[in-house]
């Protein structure tokens, strides 16, 4: 299997969807958005996936689904979670290039709205500051590429991706 696709991964409210779609028109890849997928196999949205079966069956659904991705040429966004099974890290690597959409702690916080409505698999108890210093180290790990995007625009961040993408 080749390793030509690119995949997105960072908190929820990094840009993973927006600057998913601008960057494969940029590039002339398709587009696939992960959680998109597990919305249309489940019938369901995140949120009531969560809220039905309880979030340690989520993230075995988020990464069962990740698993079975095919792709060639094309930018996948993936869920903010999907860092938390090896497996489907595992095999996103297998197929492509992973890249981690990094932003400060206060940007994430003043972009989200409700985690809950949000579909945010988020543990009992947890802030989003929790969230966000239990996930980071594990965005890191599985990065083949990271990407500041501190106070870059859309554009500014395609680009900025491109470059990274062609070290």
């Amino acid at each position: 299997m080749k390793k030509n696709n690119i995949i997105l991964i960072g908190m929820p409210g990094s840009g993973k969807t927006t600057l998913g779609t601008e960057l494969s028109e940029t590039i002339g890849f398709g587009y696939i958005d992960s959680d998109s997928v597990i919305v249309a196999r489940e019938g369901k949205l995140l949120s009531e996936i969560i809220e039905e079966k309880g979030m340690e069956a989520f993230l075995d659904i988020e990464g069962k689904i990740n698993s079975e991705i095919t792709a060639n040429r094309c930018v996948i966004a993936t869920g903010g979670s999907v860092i938390y099974r090896d497996s489907a890290m595992q095999k996103l690597k297998e197929l492509g290039t992973v890249v981690y959409l990094k932003l400060s702690y206060e940007i994430i916080a003043k972009r989200l709205g409700d985690l809950k409505k949000r579909g945010v698999a988020l543990k009992e108890g947890f802030t989003l500051k929790d969230l966000y210093e239990e996930r980071t180290p594990l965005y890191e790990k599985y990065a083949d590429v990271v990407v500041e995007l501190h106070g870059r625009s859309v554009a500014e961040s395609v680009q900025e991706v491109v470059r990274a993408l062609q070290k």
